[in-house]
């Protein structure tokens, strides 16, 4: 099976560990992963602060270079769904309405790939320790990704997962909102660490990295020791 990688902006430039261990997941479960050079970001920032016009310039950039990708895989919930909203965006338009459709259907989450494609819940992972996992927003409520993370983390050998308090609310990221809104911004993500101590957990898990940019880097700010970690990594892990 070919797979297109979607690398997303956060992880080229601070999570590269987890491109790496998407594409060492993907590759032992028998896909052949290329990477398109011509990708770029996928306009959210731009297109979610009002920029449309310039954001459009970006988006049409995304699909010429998954023309030819038979599926496109990204380890951010959050970038799915933008490029789910892609037929949204470019509806009406004579040259880019089809191009946007075909996009947004071949374009997959990570964990919703390997359970709903590949048909893979147990990749023979293996951590030890305490985890919970933290719900991202755009991945639960803009692309519908709520199960098939906690059906990949459950069978992760020696991992134990035990609900996190309250998972349905923000972590106070939001993109731009965190810039603009700084103060309430550190209230909420200092709730949610409080709700990661309170379960006792030694490993915060999500699948979007602007959340755990958000909540890691608070974390060490605090110099709580709470290890912060991208799912693709955990299903990488053999330890």
């Amino acid at each position: 099976m070919k797979v297109s990688l979607f690398v997303t902006c956060l992880i080229d430039l601070f999570y590269t560990e987890v491109g790496k261990a998407t594409v060492e997941l993907l590759e032992r479960l028998g896909c052949k992963v290329d990477f398109p050079e011509a990708q770029t970001c996928c306009g959210q920032p731009a297109y979610n602060s009002g920029y449309v016009k310039e954001a459009k310039e970006a988006m049409k950039q995304m699909m010429r270079a998954f023309a030819d990708a038979d599926y496109v895989v990204t380890p951010s919930g959050s970038c799915a769904a933008m490029l789910k909203e892609y037929p949204h965006i470019f509806h009406g338009d004579p040259e880019w309405e089809a191009e946007a459709k075909r996009l947004a259907a071949k374009t997959y989450e990570l964990t919703q790939f390997l359970v709903d494609v590949l048909k893979v819940e147990d990749v023979g992972a293996s951590l030890h320790g305490r985890a919970t996992y933290h719900t991202s927003c755009h991945m639960t409520r803009l692309l519908g990704v709520k199960d098939a993370p906690l059906r990949l983390l459950e069978h992760v050998k020696g991992l134990e997962l035990v609900p996190l308090p309250n998972a349905h609310q923000c972590c106070g990221f939001g993109g731009t909102f965190s810039v603009k809104m700084g103060p309430i911004s550190e209230q909420m993500v200092d709730e949610k660490i409080g709700h990661i101590e309170e379960v006792e957990a030694d490993y915060l898990i999500g699948a979007d990295c602007g959340c755990l940019l958000n909540i890691g880097g608070r974390i060490a700010r605090l110099g709580k020791p709470i290890r912060v970690m991208h799912i693709a990594e955990v299903l990488n892990a053999r330890n």
